[in-house]
């Protein structure tokens, strides 16, 4: 044991993963101020649960507290211990709220507000001491949040309520439910006490100042997604996967390419196999579908992604070398309907191998 100690101590620091996700932070900065200024008197929030959508919470609160947001979303508490550090601890919402006694006990101590999704929430709240909270009102869309029928329940009565939250089920469609929630929801504020309300996601603030309340919460949008068409031309990319080149090779006609011989060279063809696979989250559905660039070329993925491994055609870059880097089409919109993922699951299932 103490000979092994040894050699790992004399062992150069280990090399980075040949993946990089390049974070464009002009461009999220911008995302938030476009958001803030779609929300009209409201102020817009942001949600940084899942670190961020995957590009790397720490990274991103410091750059948006510093544009001016004061108020960040996350999904359990662990989350918000990993960020207390870097704001004021009120500036920490944790969406799913207390689930036991320890939980309610690290909110009163640490000053990051829960929010309040059921009678038993809001019962282990009052009974750590209570304080400050915000309230999830469920108008429609059944996941979390107190039902509109527990409203005049005593518990809530007591509860020191900042912010009331309702969530859109369908605010990226033009559906029905919007305007039966955003009822309920006005209901919601007309029955119990509280200093803001807020409504909209991402998808939400394009629907107008009906839907705005006090604050916003846009997620998606901050990162590059286009989650409705009324938000299309505000919203800039902010996330870029790229990969090194592990190898280039020649092909003659009747090569086959990757797992399952997908693809067949109908002539003679060079291509790159770039360190890349679904390991990472570029899943197979890119298979023979996805496309890579360097210095304005595109690269089409050809055959079928592996678990570390993709296959590119370098036709037009000839110049291309082992270890050097191309970009990922990964434009979020376009990139979601191309590999029929959503804009959500496109982000959050790049993997840890990348280089934030």
């Amino acid at each position: 044991m103490d000979r092994r100690a040894n050699l790992v101590t004399m062992l150069p620091d280990a090399p980075d993963y040949p993946l990089r996700l390049t974070i464009d932070s002009a461009a999220l900065v911008a995302n938030w101020r476009a958001l803030d200024r779609l929300s009209g008197s409201a102020v817009a929030a942001a949600a940084v649960k899942a670190d961020a959508y995957g590009l790397g919470a720490r990274r991103v609160v410091p750059l948006l507290h510093d544009a001016g947001c004061q108020t960040f979303y996350v999904a359990h508490w662990a989350e918000a211990a990993e960020l207390a550090d870097l704001v004021p601890p009120e500036s920490l919402v944790v969406l799913h709220g207390p689930m036991d006694g320890r939980d309610a006990a690290f909110a009163q101590a640490s000053g990051i507000k829960p929010v309040i999704n059921s009678l038993h929430q809001a019962r282990l709240w009052l009974e750590a001491g209570g304080g400050s909270c915000d309230l999830m009102v469920d108008t429609g869309m059944n996941r979390i949040g107190i039902a509109m029928g527990d409203l005049g329940d005593p518990l809530i009565a007591r509860l020191a309520i900042d912010t009331l939250h309702s969530h859109l089920a369908s605010a990226d469609e033009q559906s029905p439910l919007n305007e039966v929630q955003r009822k309920r929801w006005l209901d919601a504020r007309g029955q119990i006490a509280h200093r803001r309300a807020a409504l909209a996601n991402s998808a939400g603030i394009a629907l107008g100042a009906g839907y705005h309340g006090d604050i916003t919460r846009p997620g998606l949008a901050l990162y590059g997604g286009v989650p409705a068409a009324g938000l299309a031309g505000h919203i800039c990319q902010v996330a870029i996967p790229q990969a090194r080149l592990i190898q280039c090779r020649s092909l003659q006609a009747g090569d086959t390419v990757g797992y399952n011989a997908t693809f067949t060279a109908q002539g003679p063809l060079e291509i790159g196999v770039v360190s890349l696979g679904y390991a990472d989250g570029f899943l197979r559905c890119w298979s023979g579908l996805g496309a890579m660039h360097a210095g304005g070329a595109t690269l089409p993925v050809l055959g079928r992604v592996s678990m570390d491994m993709t296959a590119i055609d370098l036709t037009a870059a000839p110049h291309l070398a082992e270890g050097d880097w191309v970009s990922v089409e990964y434009s979020l919109p376009e990139a979601s309907a191309i590999s029929g993922l959503s804009q959500y699951e496109l982000l959050t299932s790049l993997g840890r191998r990348f280089q934030r």
